[in-house]
Protein backbone atom coordinates (compact mmCIF):
# COMPACT_ATOMS: atom_id res chain seq x y z
CA UNK A 1 0.00 0.00 0.00
CA UNK A 2 0.90 3.68 -0.30
CA UNK A 3 0.86 4.93 3.29
CA UNK A 4 1.18 8.45 4.71
CA UNK A 5 2.54 8.61 8.28
CA UNK A 6 2.59 11.58 10.63
CA UNK A 7 4.99 11.33 13.54
CA UNK A 8 7.07 8.85 11.57
CA UNK A 9 10.40 10.18 12.84
CA UNK A 10 9.47 9.56 16.51
CA UNK A 11 10.32 6.51 18.60
CA UNK A 12 7.21 4.55 17.68
CA UNK A 13 7.09 5.89 14.13
CA UNK A 14 10.61 4.72 13.31
CA UNK A 15 9.89 1.20 14.54
CA UNK A 16 6.66 1.12 12.56
CA UNK A 17 8.31 2.42 9.38
CA UNK A 18 10.90 -0.36 9.57
CA UNK A 19 8.18 -3.01 9.79
CA UNK A 20 6.06 -1.47 7.03
CA UNK A 21 9.03 -1.28 4.68
CA UNK A 22 9.88 -4.90 5.44
CA UNK A 23 6.31 -5.79 4.42
CA UNK A 24 6.74 -4.06 1.06
CA UNK A 25 4.67 -0.92 1.64
CA UNK A 26 5.54 2.47 0.12
CA UNK A 27 5.85 5.21 2.73
CA UNK A 28 5.56 8.98 2.86
CA UNK A 29 6.33 10.73 6.16
CA UNK A 30 5.09 14.17 7.18
CA UNK A 31 7.97 15.95 8.91
CA UNK A 32 9.17 19.47 9.62
CA UNK A 33 12.66 18.12 8.84
CA UNK A 34 12.11 16.33 5.51
CA UNK A 35 15.85 16.04 4.88
CA UNK A 36 16.11 13.75 7.95
CA UNK A 37 13.36 11.35 6.90
CA UNK A 38 15.46 8.88 4.81
CA UNK A 39 18.06 8.43 7.55
CA UNK A 40 15.49 8.12 10.36
CA UNK A 41 12.71 6.21 8.61
CA UNK A 42 14.47 4.27 5.85
CA UNK A 43 15.93 4.76 2.41
CA UNK A 44 13.31 5.40 -0.22
CA UNK A 45 10.79 6.92 2.21
CA UNK A 46 9.36 10.12 0.77
CA UNK A 47 8.81 13.23 2.85
CA UNK A 48 6.21 15.99 2.99
CA UNK A 49 7.03 19.19 4.85
CA UNK A 50 3.37 20.09 5.37
CA UNK A 51 -0.09 18.81 4.50
CA UNK A 52 -0.32 21.63 1.94
CA UNK A 53 1.94 19.44 -0.21
CA UNK A 54 -0.72 16.70 -0.29
CA UNK A 55 -2.41 17.51 -3.56
CA UNK A 56 -5.90 16.09 -4.13
CA UNK A 57 -4.48 14.00 -7.00
CA UNK A 58 -2.01 12.19 -4.71
CA UNK A 59 -2.88 8.59 -3.87
CA UNK A 60 -2.69 7.17 -0.33
CA UNK A 61 -4.33 3.88 0.60
CA UNK A 62 -3.85 4.37 4.34
CA UNK A 63 -2.98 7.11 6.84
CA UNK A 64 -1.24 6.44 10.17
CA UNK A 65 -1.43 9.48 12.43
CA UNK A 66 1.13 9.39 15.29
CA UNK A 67 2.06 13.08 15.55
CA UNK A 68 2.08 14.86 18.88
CA UNK A 69 4.46 17.00 20.94
CA UNK A 70 5.95 15.16 23.98
CA UNK A 71 3.44 15.40 26.79
CA UNK A 72 5.57 15.10 29.93
CA UNK A 73 8.84 16.80 28.97
CA UNK A 74 7.88 20.43 29.72
CA UNK A 75 5.65 22.12 32.34
CA UNK A 76 2.01 22.53 31.37
CA UNK A 77 1.80 26.27 31.03
CA UNK A 78 -1.18 27.54 29.07
CA UNK A 79 1.11 28.03 26.08
CA UNK A 80 2.38 24.44 26.37
CA UNK A 81 -1.17 23.09 26.61
CA UNK A 82 -2.01 24.94 23.41
CA UNK A 83 1.04 23.38 21.73
CA UNK A 84 -0.01 19.90 22.86
CA UNK A 85 -3.57 20.54 21.62
CA UNK A 86 -2.49 21.89 18.22
CA UNK A 87 0.00 19.06 17.65
CA UNK A 88 -2.69 16.44 18.21
CA UNK A 89 -6.19 17.81 17.70
CA UNK A 90 -5.28 20.60 15.28
CA UNK A 91 -3.09 18.40 13.08
CA UNK A 92 -5.69 15.63 13.03
CA UNK A 93 -8.35 18.11 11.92
CA UNK A 94 -6.06 19.26 9.11
CA UNK A 95 -5.44 15.63 8.17
CA UNK A 96 -9.16 14.89 7.97
CA UNK A 97 -9.68 18.00 5.84
CA UNK A 98 -6.98 16.71 3.45
CA UNK A 99 -8.71 13.32 3.33
CA UNK A 100 -11.98 15.04 2.42
CA UNK A 101 -10.26 16.97 -0.40
CA UNK A 102 -8.51 13.90 -1.80
CA UNK A 103 -9.90 12.48 -5.03
CA UNK A 104 -8.84 8.99 -3.91
CA UNK A 105 -10.04 8.57 -0.31
CA UNK A 106 -7.72 6.52 1.91
CA UNK A 107 -9.34 3.27 2.96
CA UNK A 108 -8.22 3.53 6.58
CA UNK A 109 -6.99 6.05 9.14
CA UNK A 110 -5.16 4.65 12.18
CA UNK A 111 -5.01 7.57 14.57
CA UNK A 112 -3.01 7.91 17.75
CA UNK A 113 -4.53 8.29 21.18
CA UNK A 114 -3.54 7.13 24.67
CA UNK A 115 -4.96 5.33 27.66
CA UNK A 116 -4.92 8.74 29.34
CA UNK A 117 -8.33 8.99 27.64
CA UNK A 118 -9.77 7.18 30.66
CA UNK A 119 -8.34 9.52 33.30
CA UNK A 120 -7.48 8.02 36.70
CA UNK A 121 -9.63 4.88 36.87
CA UNK A 122 -8.62 3.73 40.35
CA UNK A 123 -9.14 -0.04 40.52
CA UNK A 124 -11.82 -0.14 37.81
CA UNK A 125 -11.07 -1.91 34.54
CA UNK A 126 -11.10 0.43 31.54
CA UNK A 127 -12.90 -0.99 28.53
CA UNK A 128 -12.35 0.00 24.92
CA UNK A 129 -15.92 -1.06 24.24
CA UNK A 130 -16.94 2.31 25.71
CA UNK A 131 -16.86 4.94 22.97
CA UNK A 132 -17.78 8.00 25.04
CA UNK A 133 -15.34 9.59 27.48
CA UNK A 134 -16.22 8.15 30.91
CA UNK A 135 -16.39 11.49 32.69
CA UNK A 136 -12.66 12.12 33.12
CA UNK A 137 -12.02 15.88 33.25
CA UNK A 138 -8.23 16.17 33.61
CA UNK A 139 -6.34 17.82 30.77
CA UNK A 140 -4.91 14.57 29.37
CA UNK A 141 -8.31 12.91 29.19
CA UNK A 142 -9.91 15.94 27.52
CA UNK A 143 -7.01 16.10 25.06
CA UNK A 144 -7.39 12.43 24.09
CA UNK A 145 -11.17 12.75 23.75
CA UNK A 146 -10.86 15.74 21.41
CA UNK A 147 -8.07 13.99 19.47
CA UNK A 148 -10.29 10.95 18.89
CA UNK A 149 -13.31 13.04 17.95
CA UNK A 150 -11.22 14.84 15.33
CA UNK A 151 -10.09 11.52 13.83
CA UNK A 152 -13.57 9.98 13.76
CA UNK A 153 -14.70 12.82 11.48
CA UNK A 154 -12.91 10.98 8.65
CA UNK A 155 -15.67 8.36 8.70
CA UNK A 156 -17.91 10.84 6.88
CA UNK A 157 -15.52 10.54 3.90
CA UNK A 158 -15.93 6.74 3.91
CA UNK A 159 -12.58 6.12 5.58
CA UNK A 160 -12.36 3.35 8.20
CA UNK A 161 -11.01 4.78 11.48
CA UNK A 162 -9.19 2.94 14.27
CA UNK A 163 -8.15 4.80 17.43
CA UNK A 164 -4.86 3.61 18.96
CA UNK A 165 -5.19 4.02 22.75
CA UNK A 166 -1.55 3.32 23.55
CA UNK A 167 -0.25 2.40 26.99
CA UNK A 168 3.30 2.68 28.34
CA UNK A 169 5.55 1.36 25.57
CA UNK A 170 8.54 -0.74 26.64
CA UNK A 171 11.46 -0.60 24.22
CA UNK A 172 15.26 -0.84 24.51
CA UNK A 173 15.64 2.25 22.33
CA UNK A 174 14.11 4.96 24.52
CA UNK A 175 10.91 5.93 26.26
CA UNK A 176 10.01 4.80 29.77
CA UNK A 177 12.72 2.17 30.20
CA UNK A 178 15.44 4.57 29.04
CA UNK A 179 14.35 7.03 31.74
CA UNK A 180 14.28 4.36 34.45
CA UNK A 181 17.35 2.30 33.57
CA UNK A 182 20.01 4.60 35.07
CA UNK A 183 18.39 5.35 38.45
CA UNK A 184 17.34 1.73 38.90
CA UNK A 185 20.79 0.48 37.89
CA UNK A 186 22.28 2.74 40.58
CA UNK A 187 19.92 1.35 43.20
CA UNK A 188 17.95 4.61 43.29
CA UNK A 189 14.69 3.21 41.96
CA UNK A 190 11.44 2.84 43.85
CA UNK A 191 7.70 3.03 43.64
CA UNK A 192 5.91 6.26 42.72
CA UNK A 193 3.74 7.61 45.52
CA UNK A 194 1.91 4.77 47.24
CA UNK A 195 2.64 2.43 44.34
CA UNK A 196 -0.94 1.15 44.12
CA UNK A 197 -1.78 2.89 40.83
CA UNK A 198 -2.19 0.58 37.85
CA UNK A 199 0.29 0.61 34.95
CA UNK A 200 -0.84 -0.70 31.58
CA UNK A 201 2.09 -1.35 29.26
CA UNK A 202 2.95 -2.90 25.90
CA UNK A 203 6.23 -4.14 24.47
CA UNK A 204 7.14 -2.31 21.27
CA UNK A 205 7.08 -5.45 19.12
CA UNK A 206 3.46 -5.93 20.14
CA UNK A 207 2.65 -2.27 19.58
CA UNK A 208 3.98 -2.51 16.02
CA UNK A 209 2.32 -5.89 15.53
CA UNK A 210 -1.03 -4.56 16.71
CA UNK A 211 -0.88 -1.56 14.38
CA UNK A 212 -0.04 -3.79 11.40
CA UNK A 213 -2.87 -6.12 12.42
CA UNK A 214 -5.42 -3.29 12.58
CA UNK A 215 -4.15 -1.95 9.25
CA UNK A 216 -4.93 -5.28 7.58
CA UNK A 217 -8.12 -6.18 9.49
CA UNK A 218 -10.78 -4.47 7.41
CA UNK A 219 -13.52 -5.16 9.97
CA UNK A 220 -11.63 -3.26 12.72
CA UNK A 221 -13.14 0.12 13.60
CA UNK A 222 -13.26 2.41 16.62
CA UNK A 223 -11.06 2.42 19.74
CA UNK A 224 -8.50 -0.25 20.59
CA UNK A 225 -6.47 -0.45 23.79
CA UNK A 226 -2.89 -1.09 22.73
CA UNK A 227 -1.77 -2.63 26.00
CA UNK A 228 -0.65 -6.07 27.08
CA UNK A 229 -3.26 -8.34 28.71
CA UNK A 230 -1.38 -8.07 32.04
CA UNK A 231 -1.71 -4.76 33.91
CA UNK A 232 0.44 -4.24 37.03
CA UNK A 233 0.39 -1.96 40.03
CA UNK A 234 3.32 0.45 40.09
CA UNK A 235 4.85 -1.28 43.11
CA UNK A 236 4.80 -4.64 41.31
CA UNK A 237 6.23 -3.14 38.12
CA UNK A 238 8.98 -1.53 40.20
CA UNK A 239 9.81 -4.84 41.88
CA UNK A 240 9.96 -6.68 38.54
CA UNK A 241 12.26 -4.04 37.02
CA UNK A 242 14.54 -4.08 40.08
CA UNK A 243 14.73 -7.88 40.01
CA UNK A 244 15.56 -7.87 36.30
CA UNK A 245 18.41 -5.39 36.93
CA UNK A 246 19.37 -7.15 40.18
CA UNK A 247 19.10 -3.92 42.14
CA UNK A 248 17.13 -2.92 45.27
CA UNK A 249 14.07 -0.69 44.91
CA UNK A 250 13.96 0.92 48.33
CA UNK A 251 13.72 4.63 47.49
CA UNK A 252 10.13 5.62 46.75
CA UNK A 253 9.29 8.97 45.19
CA UNK A 254 6.71 10.55 47.55
CA UNK A 255 3.60 11.92 45.90
CA UNK A 256 4.09 15.43 47.31
CA UNK A 257 7.61 15.60 45.83
CA UNK A 258 6.35 14.57 42.39
CA UNK A 259 3.59 17.18 42.60
CA UNK A 260 6.11 19.87 43.55
CA UNK A 261 8.44 18.91 40.70
CA UNK A 262 5.89 18.20 37.97
CA UNK A 263 2.77 20.16 38.86
CA UNK A 264 -0.24 18.98 36.85
CA UNK A 265 1.91 16.45 35.02
CA UNK A 266 2.29 14.43 38.23
CA UNK A 267 -1.09 12.81 37.69
CA UNK A 268 0.43 10.97 34.70
CA UNK A 269 2.61 9.12 37.23
CA UNK A 270 0.34 9.03 40.28
CA UNK A 271 -2.92 8.22 38.51
CA UNK A 272 -3.45 4.90 36.83
CA UNK A 273 -5.49 2.94 34.34
CA UNK A 274 -6.15 -0.79 34.52
CA UNK A 275 -6.58 -1.25 30.80
CA UNK A 276 -7.14 -4.52 28.97
CA UNK A 277 -7.01 -5.07 25.17
CA UNK A 278 -10.34 -6.87 24.89
CA UNK A 279 -11.33 -5.63 21.44
CA UNK A 280 -7.83 -6.19 20.01
CA UNK A 281 -7.85 -9.80 21.20
CA UNK A 282 -11.33 -10.27 19.73
CA UNK A 283 -9.91 -9.37 16.29
CA UNK A 284 -7.50 -12.31 16.57
CA UNK A 285 -4.30 -10.55 17.61
CA UNK A 286 -1.86 -12.78 19.55
CA UNK A 287 0.67 -11.11 21.85
CA UNK A 288 4.36 -11.94 21.60
CA UNK A 289 5.04 -10.51 25.08
CA UNK A 290 1.89 -10.94 27.21
CA UNK A 291 3.75 -10.91 30.56
CA UNK A 292 6.04 -8.32 32.09
CA UNK A 293 9.11 -10.49 32.69
CA UNK A 294 9.48 -11.44 29.07
CA UNK A 295 8.77 -7.89 27.96
CA UNK A 296 11.42 -6.44 30.31
CA UNK A 297 13.92 -9.09 29.32
CA UNK A 298 13.56 -8.12 25.66
CA UNK A 299 13.54 -4.40 26.48
CA UNK A 300 16.62 -4.00 28.68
Amino acid sequence: MDILITGGTGLLGRALCSALLANGHRLTVLSRRPEKVPSLCGEGVRALRSLDEWWPEMHFDAIINLAGAPIIDLPWSEARKQTLWRSRVGLTQQLVAAIERARHKPGVLLSGSAIGYYGDCGDATCSDAIYSNPGAQDFGARLCAAWETAALAAESAGTRVCLLRTGLVLTPHGGLLARLRLPFSLGLGGRLGGGQQWMSWIQIEDWVGAVLHLLDTTSARGPYNLTAPQALRNADFTAELGAMLQRPTLLPAPAFVLKLLLGQRAYLLLGGQRVLPDRLIETGYHFRHPEIRGALRSGL
